[in-house]
């Protein structure tokens, strides 16, 4: 994908940022808090991307851990039609992506 691609639009990064939080909740036990404070994104764009990952069919819980609603984590059931090793192999391309501005070109 990024050899193939010059510039990554807008709903290429929206995707690109799905698979980041992807493999993050895949790696370790995560929720809203420990995500916006690895991540440095707003709280509603992480909720956004999360509630979207059916979109692209990746399944994910939220299991419950104490009284509060937010006392928890996130865990990813299936990948659905995405490689995890594709995103594993790729994640620090990734991440340099989700990091930078706006669109912007790929080293190829």
């Amino acid at each position: 994908m990024f050899s193939e691609l010059n510039v990554v639009n807008k709903s290429q990064k929206a995707f690109l940022r799905k698979l980041y939080l992807a493999h993050l909740l895949d790696e370790e036990q995560h929720n809203l808090l420990s995500l916006q404070k690895l991540t440095g994104m707003p709280r509603r764009t992480l909720q956004d991307a999360i509630s979207a990952f059916a979109d692209i069919g990746i399944k994910v819980d939220f299991i419950q851990q104490g009284q509060r609603h937010n006392e928890g984590y996130y865990r990813i059931s299936t990948w659905g039609p995405i490689s995890s090793a594709w995103v594993n192999s790729h994640f620090q391309q990734i991440k340099m992506v989700i990091e930078e501005g706006e669109p912007q070109e790929l080293a190829s």
